[in-house]
């Protein structure tokens, strides 16, 4: 099959950026209040609601898959970076590490009491966003959690040169976290929280979480 071209891109551009990520991306341990709440939160519910493995969707170097562990999940990473992959498995031997598609997941159904998406989903074009999430209610189990966190704003369409100190040529969807919240709900999730927060120099897009539950329905 094919590879998608945002998704090569995507690969690509993360293989190229990765070490470098490293050292520029603040840990989560150096997040803002808020967002460490929502995760804080999230990890309570998914405890709350009889645990089950948890999979950070676009997990990167796997900081934020160790800090949900840290929390008390099972967590497990995917990313289509194989280098960041190999940085993750490198960091933190003992967890779990796949290299693959958050599209495609090689994940059975209803078998996830999670998801972290964290700054992953953004890559995707919005057209596709339907898809991208009925997959994720897919693999997770009625009652279980998704935590949604990203880039949102007014529609629009970001093609940056370059990130992290590389060339990159992977693009930027921002969608309005309201949509977010109504592609979810029709791929059969219950959002029960949404918090947004401005972003310090940009003004044309903000930080959203959104906190939602998968319904029985499909």
């Amino acid at each position: 099959m094919t590879e998608p071209a945002h998704l090569a891109a995507v690969r690509e551009s993360y293989d190229t950026v990765a070490a470098d990520y490293v050292r520029l991306v603040v840990p989560p341990e150096g997040m803002d209040p808020l967002s460490r709440a929502m995760l804080a939160a999230f990890a309570e519910l998914v405890r709350e609601s009889g645990g089950g493995e948890v999979a950070d969707l676009g997990c990167g170097p796997g900081r934020v898959t160790a800090y949900l562990s840290g929390l008390g999940l099972s967590a497990f990473g995917v990313d289509v970076s194989g280098e960041m992959v190999a940085l993750a498995r490198r960091a933190y031997p003992r967890l779990r590490f796949l290299h693959g598609s958050m599209a495609a997941l090689d994940l059975p159904d209803g078998g996830l009491g999670g998801i972290l998406a964290w700054y992953s989903v953004h890559h995707t074009p919005a057209e596709q966003l339907p898809s991208l999430f009925a997959e994720f209610r897919r693999v997770l189990a009625p009652g279980g959690h998704l935590l949604l966190g990203g880039h949102v704003g007014e529609p629009q369409l970001l093609r940056p040169a370059r990130a992290y100190g590389h060339p990159v040529s992977y693009a930027s969807h921002l969608v309005p976290a309201a949509r977010l919240a109504e592609l979810l709900e029709a791929a059969g999730f219950t959002v029960t929280t949404r918090m947004e927060q401005p972003h310090p120099q940009r003004a044309y897009r903000s930080y959203a979480c959104l906190l939602a539950c998968a319904s029985d329905r499909r």
